[in-house]
């Protein structure tokens, strides 16, 4: 039986575990720590089989080389696209990859970085910095209308599909997602199950796409009522759903 579960790092990252819990044999998606990896694999007396990387940025892939250096065989999928170096199979859109029995569709998915890629299927995905739970990554190195397009990529997952993405922001997205949509009763039950979930220290991830369909302002942009109440200096020609999108986008970095 394979389970996916967070490792806690830095402040807010989780590097997600993929565990085969008969077999314990492990993967472990954007490492940016090698300490708190190598603790979860002492506890669960696991082997690490490999490194599934999403982008270059450091907080990804830190802990990478310590990782290899402990176990020297282990495979390390990253985007073909990368600066990173320590990538040993480069993977492009298309490509097909299987871990422990399960089996990803690579995305590629420019906007937070133009590198990035993302893990997909209908049972879970692994977007990284893409898509987060309320909402998106910052864009960094690729503009709005790339950033849209990536979204619309995940967008088509199935409703039941769990995203696992790597940073606990979810209480700080939905604030700003009532912004946009101080009506939407889902963003406030969401936030009330969210509170409670951060009281009790226990993570929001992952979040499934049923659910982002009703709360992520950035996955909204094409419903009519969404540019309402974006403030004026914000506004701008909203004939296309990514130019509502690249105006939500500009209002959440300076909110």
């Amino acid at each position: 039986m394979v389970q996916v579960e967070p490792i806690k790092a830095f402040q807010d990252n989780y590097i997600w575990a993929v565990r085969d819990t008969k077999q314990n044999q492990v993967w472990v998606v954007d490492p940016g720590q090698a300490a708190p990896v190598m603790d979860y694999l002492q506890q669960h007396n696991a082997n690490l089989q490999g490194i599934l990387i999403t982008h270059h940025h450091w907080d990804h892939t830190d802990g990478v080389a310590e990782l290899q250096r402990f176990a020297p065989n282990i495979t390390i999928y990253g985007p073909k696209k990368s600066p990173f170096e320590g990538i040993t199979q480069p993977l492009i859109e298309g490509d097909e990859i299987n871990v422990l029995g399960v089996q990803y569709s690579i995305i590629e998915t420019p906007g937070h970085t133009l590198d990035h890629i993302c893990y997909i299927n209908d049972q879970h995905s692994f977007t990284g910095d893409t898509l987060f739970s309320a909402g998106c990554g910052r864009l960094f190195e690729g503009d709005p209308k790339q950033m849209w397009q990536s979204l619309q990529k995940l967008a088509a997952l199935a409703d039941t599909t769990l995203i696992y993405c790597t940073h606990e922001y979810t209480a700080a997205n939905l604030a700003f997602a009532k912004a946009v949509e101080p009506h939407n009763p889902n963003i406030q039950q969401y936030q009330q199950w969210v509170e409670e979930k951060r009281r009790q220290d226990q993570p929001t991830l992952p979040t499934s796409m049923a659910k982002e369909r009703l709360v992520n302002p950035f996955l909204r942009a094409e419903h009519q009522h969404i540019s309402e109440h974006i403030p004026t200096q914000f506004q701008r020609n909203h004939d296309e759903p990514w130019l509502v999108f690249a105006a939500l986008r500009a209002w959440k970095d300076a909110f």
